[in-house]
């Protein structure tokens, strides 16, 4: 059985939990990162993760679209949005740089600006989740020594196939993003084990068998987020 890890999945988000997780574990998901998105769901991204030991392993952190939802004692609401978002983000990095913590970047339509801010905050570990950005940029980011992860939109999406067929698999990693609606004729509501999707659709782009592009993918994520003890 080929074993995967899933590195980026609301996992507070998910309705049926548990036959998820389940789910996942039958078909060789063998670790999934929590990503929690607000102080709320940071609490029960814990939880689960508590709940879940050797499985799930949390990623704390703030969405770009929560910030409107932020009073003033948090942060400076004062500041224009998009000056909000680099404030948060650079806060967020330094916590990240003083505690030698990798980071998880949405980078969404702010690529580069995202990649800069990253670069000049001295992060060592970074990857661009579900990466749909210029070839530039991607580039940059691959000098630098940073990921990017492929979702099941790896499938379809002509922008994310892009930035996989471009990237190198030593500088992948597969993912969900669950719970995401993915599909164009046939939609469906993603779970940890669909990055199995993400795992066909990679190895179809790079033209690279699937037990190859697994055991790489599986490496690069123990290695980046340090559970690679835990989960042999």
């Amino acid at each position: 059985m080929l074993q995967v890890i899933d590195t980026h999945a609301h996992l507070d988000e998910l309705e049926n939990l548990e036959p998820a997780l389940s789910k996942a574990k039958e078909a060789g998901v063998i670790a999934v990162v929590a990503v929690g998105s607000n102080h709320k769901s940071n609490q029960k991204v814990m939880e689960i993760c508590l709940n879940n030991p050797v499985f799930a392993y949390p990623a704390l952190g703030l969405h770009p679209w929560e910030l409107g939802n932020l009073d003033s004692l948090q942060i400076d609401t004062t500041l224009e949005f998009k000056e909000l978002q680099k404030e948060a983000l650079k806060r967020l990095l330094a916590l990240a740089r003083q505690h030698a913590k990798p980071v998880i970047i949405h980078s969404r339509y702010a690529w580069k600006d995202s990649f800069e801010m990253v670069r000049e905050a001295g992060i060592g570990k970074a990857v661009f989740h579900w990466f749909t950005g210029f070839s530039s940029v991607l580039r940059d980011i691959i000098e630098a020594g940073y990921f990017i992860s492929a979702t099941p939109a790896a499938e379809y999406h002509e922008e994310h196939r892009r930035a996989i067929r471009e990237t190198p698999p030593e500088k992948l990693f597969l993912e969900t993003d669950c719970p995401v609606i993915y599909g164009r004729e046939n939609r469906y509501r993603s779970e940890p084990a669909d990055v199995f999707r993400s795992l066909e659709a990679v190895a179809a782009l790079k033209e690279i068998n699937e037990s190859t592009i697994a055991q790489q993918t599986t490496n690069n994520a123990k290695q980046f987020f340090c559970f690679n003890a835990q989960t042999e």
